[in-house]
């Protein structure tokens, strides 16, 4: 199957909203413990503006998964640095599309200036460290049982990729 990643539009509102909600609620991917509303989707772009963001489509046009960078810390200083947000939906995990995602990213980081990614993931979340390890991405920093999510405890685990 071929797939298509467009830059993220008002229009992908509800597909991201529902992707990013299937993992409040079935993980510890995403962090909020209740669901966002659709109105949220603003503040998604509203974070990547002036960053690359993509939303990933099937043959059909259907949002599988979205991705955004932004910024790190509004200060000067930190402008070639940036966190990286993305998601596949559960049925398309696996089949490479976050490695297509990351890469696409990547590119839209680097055409920018922009030095250093980072991501921010919770400790309760193996396969995501595993994911990004296996994409240059190293363990730079942990903070340890900083949030609680569903009465259990978790770090944060912050990785970088130096481009």
């Amino acid at each position: 199957m071929e797939y298509l990643i467009a830059p993220l539009s008002i229009e992908d509102r509800e597909s991201v909203i529902d992707i990013f909600n299937y993992y409040v609620e079935n993980s510890f991917a995403a962090y909020p413990e209740i669901k966002l509303p659709y109105q949220a989707f603003d503040m998604f772009l509203q974070m990547s503006h002036g960053f690359p963001s993509g939303a990933i489509k099937d043959q059909d046009g259907r949002i599988v998964g979205f991705g955004l960078l932004r910024s790190h810390n509004p200060i000067s200083t930190f402008s070639h640095t940036v966190e990286a947000t993305y998601f596949i939906h559960p049925e398309y995990t696996g089949k490479g599309l976050g490695k297509l995602l990351l890469t696409f990213l990547e590119k839209g980081a680097v055409e920018r200036g922009i030095l250093n990614i980072l991501a921010c993931i919770s400790s309760l979340n193996p396969a995501s460290i595993r994911f990004h390890q296996r994409n240059g991405f190293k363990e730079c920093g942990r903070f340890k049982q900083v949030e609680k999510k569903n009465g259990q405890e978790f770090d944060t685990v912050w990785m970088q990729k130096m481009l």
